[in-house]
């Protein structure tokens, strides 16, 4: 089951901490915006295993995805698919016809399975390499 909140809840801030600070080392992972996007959080027998969020783009019906994660001992079962696609139905919506989010290098084959397309160089955030993904909606 997918729930979509209206700002970062404990359960999505959770998964973000384990996934992206714990596991990954990021350092800056929360931001003022966490409060005021909208959240996906997917559930498995009551326990939070996925999250993502959705943030409005520079131009009308443009929006981003962003901060998609999955417990490890929850990934090779599809549950980042089924959040990003809670997320672009979010977005279509609001308006939404294309999405865009910046993928580490190393996740761009699976954005790449969703129709997401490369854009640009890569370029550093924090230590990891990252590139630009588009999809229109």
């Amino acid at each position: 089951m997918i729930k979509i909140y209206n700002y970062l809840c404990a359960e999505a801030r959770k998964i973000r901490e384990q996934v992206f600070v714990e596991e990954q080392g990021f350092e800056n992972e929360f931001d003022e915006l966490d409060a005021q996007v909208p959240h996906a959080v997917l559930f498995m027998e009551g326990q939070a295993v996925a999250t993502g969020r959705l943030l409005p783009g520079e131009q009308q019906g443009e929006f981003v995805i962003g901060r998609v994660a999955v417990l490890q001992e929850y990934r090779g079962r599809h549950l980042g698919e089924q959040i990003m696609l809670a997320l672009e139905e979010e977005a279509r919506r609001a308006g939404g016809k294309k999405i865009s989010l910046s993928a580490q290098c190393r996740a761009s084959g699976f954005y790449q399975t969703l129709g997401y397309a490369e854009r640009g160089a890569v370029y550093l955030d924090e230590f990891c390499p990252h590139i630009l993904m588009e999809k229109v909606l």
